[in-house]
């Protein structure tokens, strides 16, 4: 019943946040991952909460808080640029749309790495295949060809899950589209921000936002409302086109923003989804993060959810010794209450997000200035507070059976 080799497709924030416990556990991880390095770029998470306290336990704050963006909160602008409504960051004692913390998703992809880069097998520039489960284990073939047998294999890999595919059906049984489309990338540092995250909101469902980052750069961020669209997700020059399509007339900075779409070296576009899963397992394999949770990016709650995740499902397979069919059942015990909290859209859902007329636009800004007063306040306080709904359990003292030669590594 023990398991000790475990195979973690994704290289972003749950695959090495979850490699980092099991080894830590005693474990030895593999991690596969299709990019040929730790991908840079992408837009600003935020850490709070259990994901904070998740993050402190590892020892990594430090790393972190170097490397965190200085955002001093977000404000709506107008067509001319002037403040209609904002938000601090310290608004909720910096558990607030923007978070006391916040760093950019490479950056934090980057410190987990590194940390666990001398203790973890990563396999980069490949992907998983084929997966077939028996009694002693899940034989995978790599996209390379390769062909290697794990006790245990873990999707981490993102809304477009591989191993999810592979182990529990097509996407379309388990991705729900929300009824809109997001890009980001990055832009130069317009030098006018202030530390400050702009968002435009424009008729039509189109919202336009930049934010600060370091090294005199910004991430831009372009949402649109649409029925589904028909487009190939590999196709980025098509991608590009239809966010300009959609764009097209939008004042504000957003022609500049559409200038720079053609040189962003790290151009992400994808619609606005959840990922529910009824069960996170099968058999020998099992989803993490996105792959099985995914809860949009209206709910600001995804990294929280990885990290946690991580460290749940890790801690669970060394407190069953090893035993994936008790210890998966713990894990979504443990995290489902937590998770079902962390998908609740916030108040408006997408349409809050992005008003498709002017006076919603007009009205949604009304209730953004009211955000810091009763009853908002309360109202967004108890939003904010799913960050904190779960009680991280003590792991300390519990590690399967080490993995022949390995070092015994601490655990706490």
């Amino acid at each position: 019943m023990t398991s000790r080799t475990v195979l973690i497709s994704g290289a972003s924030i749950a695959g090495p946040a979850l490699a980092y416990w099991l080894r830590r556990h005693g474990f030895a991880p593999t991690v596969v991952e299709v990019a040929p390095a730790p991908r840079p770029g992408g837009h600003a998470v935020d850490l709070r909460g259990a994901g904070r306290e998740v993050v402190e336990r590892m020892g990594l704050m430090p790393q972190v808080r170097r490397a965190r963006v200085d955002e001093r909160g977000v404000a709506n602008v107008d067509a001319n640029g002037r403040w209609v409504a904002r938000m601090p960051a310290d608004l909720f004692g910096g558990e607030g749309i923007v978070a006391e913390i916040e760093i950019m998703r490479g950056d934090l992809a980057r410190i987990l790495h590194d940390a666990t880069a001398d203790g973890v097998e990563y396999l980069f520039g490949d992907r998983i295949t084929e997966l077939e489960q028996g009694d002693a284990g899940v034989r995978v073939r790599f996209a390379s060809g390769a062909v290697r047998t794990f006790d245990l294999v873990v999707g981490a890999d993102g809304v477009h899950s591989g191993v999810r595919r592979l182990a529990f059906g097509p996407e379309r049984d388990y991705v729900r589209p929300l009824g809109g489309y997001q890009a980001y990338f990055t832009v130069p540092d317009p030098g006018d921000l202030d530390n400050w995250f702009l968002m435009y909101n424009a008729p039509g469902g189109r919202v336009a936002g930049i934010r600060p980052e370091n090294g005199g750069t910004a991430k831009a961020m372009l949402s649109f409302t649409s029925p589904p669209l028909e487009y190939d997700r590999h196709d980025v020059p098509g991608q590009r086109r239809l966010l300009a399509a959609a764009f097209a007339g939008v004042g504000w900075r957003v022609p500049a923003l559409l200038d720079a779409l053609p040189t962003a070296p790290d151009f992400f576009f994808d619609s606005i989804c959840q990922v529910r899963v009824p069960v996170w397992s099968r058999g020998r394999v099992a989803l993490l993060g996105d792959a099985g949770y995914c809860g949009s990016p209206l709910t600001g709650m995804g990294t929280s959810m990885a990290l946690v995740g991580a460290y749940v499902l890790a801690g669970e397979l060394a407190a069953a010794g090893g035993d994936h069919g008790t210890a998966f059942a713990r894990y979504q015990e443990v995290m489902r209450d937590y998770v079902a909290q962390c998908q609740e859209l916030p108040p408006g859902g997408l349409n809050g997000f992005a008003p498709r007329t002017q006076l919603m636009i007009w009205a949604r800004n009304q209730s953004m200035r009211m955000m810091g007063r009763w009853p908002m306040r309360a109202i967004l306080a108890k939003q904010f507070q799913k960050a904190d709904a779960i009680t991280l359990p003590d792991y300390a003292g519990t590690a399967a059976p080490r993995p022949a030669g390995a070092p015994q590594a601490p655990v706490g």
